[in-house]
């Protein structure tokens, strides 16, 4: 089952202003749906998006 959080959730989560997950939206850089005018975030594809900026990170350090 998909673990669906809020922005305030996932502020929190990612320590975060709740400012820089809307920019990142509006750049693209995650996704989320918008539920009766609230977004929510799907836990696993934040998670998932996490790793795949850690190893291109490290990629670049080499």
């Amino acid at each position: 089952m998909t673990r669906l959080i809020n922005i305030d959730e996932l502020a929190d989560y990612l320590r975060l202003r709740k400012q820089t997950i809307y920019n990142w939206l509006h750049q693209r850089k995650i996704t989320g749906i918008k539920v009766g005018g609230v977004w929510r975030f799907d836990r696993k594809e934040i998670d998932d998006w996490l790793k795949s900026r850690r190893r291109v990170s490290k990629a670049g350090e080499r």
